[in-house]
């Protein structure tokens, strides 16, 4: 099965970076956590944009956004981050063509 990876950045406004965080932690991480077919997933803080979260997951091809989008915290998640947010959010779906110490 061939493998599937995700890239999602935020933009917070100004200052507000530890608080999307807080409730990503509140709605998503334990999903996260238990998320089967997902081989790894990290959260974290763009080291050179005090404001930037950038979150990217590989899984297995049969784990996928849209089953993280389908769960029913996520409309919650979604507007409570909406008002902390200084732009849309950055999604991407990529395609793996190279996974060190692994075959794709």
């Amino acid at each position: 099965m061939s493998k599937k990876a995700f890239y999602v950045r935020h933009h917070a406004k100004p200052g507000k970076r530890e608080e999307v965080k807080l409730i990503w932690e509140k709605y998503a991480r334990a999903y996260v956590e238990e998320m089967k077919g997902q081989i790894y997933y990290v959260y974290g803080f763009d080291d050179t944009d005090p404001d930037v979260i950038v979150a990217y997951q590989l899984s297995d091809g049969e784990a996928t956004s849209a089953d993280f989008v389908k769960q029913p915290w996520f409309a919650d998640y979604q507007r409570e981050t909406a008002a902390l947010l200084a732009a849309p959010s950055e999604l991407r779906s990529i395609t793996p063509q190279w996974i060190k110490g692994d075959t794709v």
